[in-house]
């Protein structure tokens, strides 16, 4: 592709294995290579992470950034190349903490799935975690949560587990899946999670229209404001 595409075209891979670099390595052009990187399903979900090599050039960078915001994603520019990317290590870090609690009888399988999705998930479908704890600081907001919170959220941190996966965990959860799947194929999981996906997207667009057109209102008082607390 290198060789036959114009030399002005951006290459971009969507690998989330191979880095740019390694991808760029054997490129008479390598200035023009980036990762953009889609999370699933990408037909809907809006996230894209760009990420360039060692030798791509930051022109490169910004006109990827600007082509994927043209089609409605939310590019995400990674300044440094990791494994996975970013919002897979996010996804291993849950779910390690998550097998953990499997694994040491904590929760079942079906209840670590409702703790993640009938409690944090539905505010991550809003807004991400440092914003949240910006909510959490209470009239303060960020600076009250970094001040007088983040202790005991870092003790929290410490605590964190480190899950043995063995066959016995391995079939542990595919059990317990299949019990919270139930009669519905992975087609029917899917084609209801696209339905949910879109409906949230599309609350988060009518109010962020609404937002803009509301910018000048009178911001809340400290009292109708969330109250301090970690997991506000």
């Amino acid at each position: 592709m290198d060789e036959v595409t114009p030399v002005d075209s951006l290459l971009a891979s969507s690998s989330s294995g191979i880095t740019p670099s390694v991808i760029q390595s054997q490129c008479k052009h390598p200035e023009r290579v980036v990762i953009g990187h889609p999370f699933n399903p990408p037909h809907i979900i809006p996230l894209v992470e760009v990420v360039g090599g060692t030798k791509t050039s930051p022109e490169a960078i910004q006109q990827a950034m600007e082509f994927y915001a043209s089609i409605g994603k939310k590019p995400i520019h990674l300044k440094k190349e990791l494994p996975g990317h970013v919002a897979n290590r996010f996804q291993a870090a849950l779910y390690r903490e998550m097998l953990y609690l499997i694994q040491e009888n904590v929760l079942s399988v079906e209840d670590t799935d409702a703790a993640v999705c009938y409690g944090p998930g539905l505010r991550w479908g809003v807004m991400g975690q440092s914003l949240q704890w910006h909510l959490g600081g209470g009239a303060g907001g960020i600076k009250h949560f970094m001040d007088h919170l983040m202790d005991p959220l870092q003790g929290m941190m410490k605590a964190l587990g480190t899950p043995n996966i063995t066959p016995e965990l391995k079939q542990k959860v595919v059990d317990g899946v299949m019990r919270e799947a139930g009669d519905k194929s992975v087609d029917q999981l899917a084609q209801d999670e696209n339905r949910v996906l879109i409906g949230l997207l599309k609350l988060r667009s009518i109010d962020k229209a609404s937002g803009a057109t509301t910018k000048s209102e009178k911001p809340k008082s400290p009292s109708q404001k969330a109250t301090t607390g970690i997991s506000a």
